[in-house]
């Protein structure tokens, strides 16, 4: 039997924290059986080695990126991704790979639900500082230039949303 290669997709999702995107990401990760790339714990890993983070977390994300989706392989990414350039770099390193790009975000329609979970959120990542629900709400994030899955954790169960960034990525494969 031979066995045809599909090009490789790159899942970028986006969104505030507190949205769900890990705990989405990660259920569809397992799903996919792709390759997992948090930009949280890339940005902790060079905090603690004494190094700036600013661009720098997305720079080695992509650079993963890129060497996973040579390789054929599905990747995805958990990061807040609120800029036009984050959003960009992610979209170079998908053309330069030949990779098909999926664009998700999240929102939380129910800023009484949003707040909650940022609240009550507890770190998986040692020494990672969460975002308090001041910063979230004041955090600069730029609106989307282009059309992209929008998933809403207000309105739906974990199940359904990662069931719906499964249909949609599937539907790139297709």
């Amino acid at each position: 039997m031979k066995y045809e290669q599909q090009p490789p997709i790159l899942v970028v999702f986006a969104g505030l924290p507190g949205t769900g995107k890990t705990s989405i990401a990660r259920k569809l990760t397992t799903r996919l059986g792709a390759t997992y790339l948090r930009i949280d714990a890339i940005e902790q890993a060079l905090q603690q080695a004494g190094l700036a983070v600013g661009p720098t977390g997305y720079a080695v994300a992509n650079a993963l990126a890129a060497e996973n989706l040579k390789l054929g392989r599905i990747v995805v990414a958990d990061c807040v991704n609120p800029v036009h350039a984050s959003r960009t770099g992610w979209r170079q390193t998908a053309s330069q790979t030949a990779a098909r790009l999926v664009e998700i975000e999240l929102v939380c329609s129910d800023p009484v639900l949003h707040r909650q979970r940022a609240e009550n959120r507890v770190p998986d990542i040692d020494d990672h500082a969460l975002p308090a629900w001041d910063d979230i709400v004041s955090r600069h994030y730029e609106p989307w230039d282009r059309a992209h899955l929008v998933l809403d954790t207000a309105t739906g169960t974990l199940d359904d949303l990662v069931a719906q960034a499964e249909a949609h990525v599937r539907g790139a494969i297709d």
